[in-house]
């Protein structure tokens, strides 16, 4: 007979109290509040239930721009911060002199605050009546012509945007990386070294599949921090993100809370439900790809 100790639901009890009070409840509470017609939040009134909201939502040209922005950001930024992240981080790996210092380089903007770090990037693209900004002193060095980055074209400003985001996630992932390196077996690397095995050979055939953990996990997260990006576009364009036509998703659900068209939490909750759907079926087809890509030792 199996012997089950009571007190272990006693010890996880503070946990579970935590987590359906502060995760489950407001999860079923948006889902609610999601269906609810014309709920006022001041008199806690609805006229209906239905999938108004939905429709509403889905035919509102804002959220649709969002959702475009917010696609763009995790295709582009997700892909090239984890490629970039691994690459710096085989070079750590392979460096001897001042490796740690390097290494606080490279971590420091993941403990600068964001809006400074987007005031810097303001400082380096945004072109005023006094300045072009230093990138396009180097555009004209090489020849080529201005370009307002903050305030001109959506190509220009999703460039900033992308470039930005990458800025920011990188440390992370970097220091997760070096560590997954550091980790893998010596003795691989010595045995394939041995055989007469090239590099890039070791690289794709051993330090890959080894760390390839790691990489799946900072896909996922990756996947799901750029579909909750809302900061950084407000830290390089202001709070109406509307108006310069760079919101995200979770910039409109903000919106339809508190902003200058707020007062909606309907509108919020479907627009919350659906990207909750979005990032679910996001990470469950990686989970179902990383059956067959990732090697778990």
């Amino acid at each position: 007979m199996e012997n089950r100790n009571p007190k272990g639901w006693l010890y996880l009890l503070p946990a579970i109290l935590f987590l359906g009070l502060f995760m489950i409840y407001p999860l079923v509470d948006v889902f609610v509040y999601s269906f609810e017609e014309g709920y006022n939040s001041a008199s806690q009134r609805y006229f209906g239930i239905g999938l108004y909201n939905y429709s509403y939502v889905l035919h509102d040209p804002y959220f649709l721009q969002a959702v475009k922005n917010t696609f763009i950001l995790v295709i582009i930024t997700v892909p090239v911060s984890t490629l970039l992240s691994l690459l710096i981080s085989v070079g750590l790996s392979q460096i001897k002199p001042l490796k740690e210092l390097y290494q606080t380089v490279f971590f420091l903007p993941y403990v600068t605050n964001t809006l400074a770090v987007g005031l810097v990037f303001m400082i380096l693209f945004k072109k005023t009546a006094y300045s072009d900004g230093m990138i396009n002193l180097l555009i004209n060095w090489f020849g080529g012509k201005s370009v307002d980055f903050i305030d001109g074209p959506y190509w220009a400003k999703m460039f900033v945007l992308c470039i930005y985001t990458v800025w920011i996630v990188m440390p992370f992932k970097i220091l997760i990386l070096t560590s997954a390196l550091a980790s893998v077996n010596q003795d691989y690397y010595n045995a394939a070294r041995v055989d007469g095995t090239s590099k890039f050979r070791i690289f794709r055939r051993i330090t890959l599949p080894m760390i390839s953990p790691m990489i799946f996990y900072l896909v996922i997260t990756g996947f799901i921090g750029a579909f909750k990006a809302y900061s950084d576009a407000v830290a390089l364009f202001g709070t109406d993100l509307n108006s310069a036509g760079m919101n995200t998703i979770v910039g409109y659900v903000y919106d339809m809370l508190y902003g200058n068209s707020g007062g909606y939490p309907s509108y919020a909750s479907a627009a919350a439900i659906i990207l909750f759907a979005i990032v679910l079926t996001i990470t469950v087809i990686n989970l179902l790809v990383s059956r067959r890509h990732v090697t778990y030792n």
